[in-house]
């Protein structure tokens, strides 16, 4: 295969890593804009979305489209549960303290998640089989098709609900000032608990429907919430188009890394990114010196 042939099937197999981390920094993005919090268990509702899918089709011998409903629903109100038993309690909680707890939850999800399940992969079944579409001098699964389309579908219907419904403009007051918001009549502690519900939505999004390419296990929300936390700083944190091109630029740079240096490299070359975005522009290349949170 020739080299071109080759950045081709990086390019293309990146951009499909990428809009996974793009869904999951949008998670950060939206929970950090309401609530000033950097959720570090948001990993751990990734995981969720493909475990409970799993427990849906296995235990319960739903069909697949039930059980990834089911499965959504289900992390939704493990997002919503979350955020009652651990932030809302809290009395003028430190941002130290916050992120201490977010930690520690998502190492909490993730001990129960392997009491109740096993410490075992799992695969769920691809979407619509598996035979390799070729594009150009590329190759690419149905699974990425699944992945660029549900992906947009979230990412626009995110939009939609922020600029278009009342809940969701009351959030983008939340997320200019709290205390403003609080004084003209918004129930902030409600949209701080819609904030975790959304985010839980969209992280088991992007676990279902990447599971069945890199499988699951009670871990695996580890990375991929990492990742999609550098997507967020490099977008700036916003939780817009500048959250969705970061998390395309990490997932191109990953594959080109992994394919061109090598694989061992993959993980290595987010945090590098991650690195050099916090001391070059700490306010991540699409967001502004001062960033307005939307």
């Amino acid at each position: 295969m020739e080299l071109s042939d080759q950045i081709a099937q990086y390019l293309l197999s990146g951009l499909s890593t990428g809009a996974i981390y793009a869904l999951i920094g949008i998670g950060f993005a939206i929970i950090y804009n309401s609530t000033d919090i950097i959720n570090f268990a948001q990993g751990e509702l990734v995981m969720l979305g493909g475990m409970f899918t799993l427990f849906f089709m296995e235990k319960m011998k739903l069909p697949l489209p039930v059980s990834i409903l089911l499965a959504v629903l289900a992390t939704i109100g493990c997002g919503a549960l979350f955020e009652r038993l651990t932030i809302r309690p809290l009395k003028s909680p430190t941002p130290l303290g916050l992120i201490i707890i977010t930690i520690g939850g998502s190492i909490l999800i993730r001990g129960i998640v392997m009491l109740v399940w096993d410490k075992d992969t799992h695969s769920l079944p691809a979407f619509s089989g598996s035979e390799p579409i070729l594009i150009g001098s590329a190759t690419i699964l149905p699974q990425h098709l699944w992945i660029f389309a549900l992906t947009a579908v979230a990412i626009a219907a995110n939009k939609l609900f922020f600029q278009y419904t009342i809940t969701g403009k009351a959030m983008r007051a939340c997320a200019v000032n709290r205390r403003a918001a609080g004084l003209v009549g918004i129930d902030v502690r409600r949209m701080v608990f819609f904030s975790f519900a959304i985010s839980g939505g969209l992280g088991s999004l992007a676990g279902i429907i990447v599971a069945p390419l890199t499988m699951t296990s009670y871990d695996v929300g580890v990375m991929l919430g990492l990742k999609g936390f550098c997507a967020a700083i490099i977008g700036g944190l916003t939780g817009g188009v500048g959250t969705v091109l970061g998390g395309l630029l990490l997932g191109i740079l990953e594959s080109l890394g992994a394919g061109l240096i090598s694989s061992g490299y993959k993980d290595a070359i987010a945090f590098i990114i991650l690195l050099l975005i916090l001391f070059i522009r700490p306010q991540g290349l699409f967001g502004r010196a001062q960033t307005d949170r939307v």
